[in-house]
């Protein structure tokens, strides 16, 4: 292999591993990484019941799962990295991001991320949970399922933990390594093992961006 060729297989390599790049490719780029995207969504599709919108990208390596009545939906936009494990039933709306090593099973009851969500790495989202009774092994606990809601423009930091029938609300923060094991608000930052509110975005400073929130804007 020549040393064009051994770049190239590099930088499919590069932008496994932090797909943001993807979208932000020269035109001398584009062209030969657009044609690989093409041909990795097909296999995916011939190989598993998933709907892949326009736009994504999915890293070679990921692991997606989408058995019939368990369908993967990828919206617009997304990019899932290298080592994501994904179980159906998940629905990703536009432009989500999910980081190398995120794990996400949607059980029974599946899983919906929102509009620009951002999973960080090693995150952990699972639809469902074993039972705890005493009388017999945890191997032959019934398992349950009430899924898992996620809203739009949220932050799941990297080796945070979501546990079965939560909601996290729109443009909520999760922190690093917390465990969320109950409903977050819209805007609420929360940390910690059990997962708490410890602030809220609204009253974080301005970024300058324009069109912005200011203070006192309704949620």
């Amino acid at each position: 292999m020549d040393l064009d060729a051994l770049r190239r297989e590099q930088h499919k390599r590069r932008l496994s591993w932090m797909p943001w790049l993807y979208f932000s490719l020269k035109p001398r780029h584009r062209e030969w990484a657009e044609a690989w995207q093409r041909e990795v969504q097909q296999q995916l599709r011939d190989l598993e019941t998933v709907d892949i919108a326009e736009g994504c990208f999915i890293a070679p390596e990921a692991r997606i799962f989408a058995e019939p009545g368990r369908t993967v939906v990828i919206g617009p936009g997304c990019s899932i990295a290298a080592d994501v494990f994904l179980h159906g039933p998940v629905t990703l709306g536009p432009r989500v991001s999910l980081n190398a090593r995120a794990s996400l099973d949607g059980g029974a009851a599946g899983i919906r991320i929102g509009e620009g969500t951002r999973i960080a790495t090693g995150a952990t989202l699972y639809a469902f949970d074993h039972g705890l009774a005493p009388d017999r092994p945890v191997r032959e606990q019934p398992v349950t399922s009430r899924g898992l809601v996620i809203g739009a423009d949220v932050w799941v930091g990297a080796n945070a933990g979501i546990t079965d029938g939560v909601t996290v609300g729109d443009h909520a923060v999760v922190a690093m390594g917390a465990v969320v094991t109950r409903d977050v608000p819209d805007w609420a930052i929360v940390a910690g093992v059990p997962a708490r509110v410890v602030g809220d975005r609204r009253q974080r400073p301005r970024s300058g961006a324009p069109g912005g929130w200011e203070p006192g804007d309704g949620a």
